[in-house]
């Protein structure tokens, strides 16, 4: 996947899918906790939906608010949109918007597909979902994370191979971690996965105590 057609119409699809699977979620789903820190379902789907529903003054407001601090001003904004949206109008936010374009800075149209492979994510593996994001996609994602973006989600990979089981695809150098593609994604982010999933020394410290 090459073309900003195809990244285009991968974005799409994810996001339909997504809505697909948050559609049939029971509503007590909603407030179980996700691999994003401190955020249920609920606002997970909010932070996910808020390019769609911000204005850029919007954006720039919430900005000046949380003091120039992107990550306090989408907490904030994903725990009020999760009050007083429901989550019928979170899917129903994901599915009209399918086709927005929006680049987060330095990301371009991939760095948008990016947004929603691995929040997506954090909602299906957390709950655990058997829903497998599709290989093309995937390997968008993985292909545009370099070790820039490794350090800015603060995750240490020193002496640790990442090799998946699944796609022909592996990141750094030293002990063997291996898992399915998406599963390693989620360690490149950050996350701490649930017990099970990861294989390898290091799986110990990409693993949830807590299961």
């Amino acid at each position: 996947m090459t073309s900003e057609t195809e990244i285009k119409a991968a974005t799409t699809s994810e996001r339909l899918d997504l809505a697909d699977v948050l559609s049939t979620l029971p509503p007590h789903r909603w407030d179980e906790a996700t691999l994003c820190e401190g955020w249920r379902v609920r606002e997970t789907v909010a932070h996910i939906t808020m390019p769609f529903r911000y204005s850029a003054a919007q954006f720039l407001l919430g900005m000046l608010k949380a003091r120039g601090s992107f990550n306090r001003m989408a907490d904030r904004a994903a725990r009020r949109d999760a009050v007083t949206m429901t989550p019928e109008e979170l899917v129903a936010s994901l599915k009209d918007n399918a086709t927005f374009e929006w680049k987060p800075p330095g990301g371009g149209l991939v760095g948008a597909l990016s947004h929603d492979v691995i929040h997506g994510l954090d909602i299906t593996t957390a709950l655990g979902l058997d829903r497998v994001v599709p290989p093309d996609r995937l390997d968008a994602v993985l292909n545009s994370i370099d070790a820039r973006r490794v350090a800015y989600f603060g995750v240490d990979l020193k002496g640790v191979e990442l090799r998946a089981d699944d796609l022909e695809w592996s990141f750094g150098s030293g002990t063997p971690l291996t898992g399915n593609a998406q599963d390693l994604l989620l360690v490149l982010c950050g996350r701490k996965l649930p017990a099970g999933r990861l294989h390898g020394e290091p799986g110990r410290r990409f693993t949830r105590t807590n299961g």
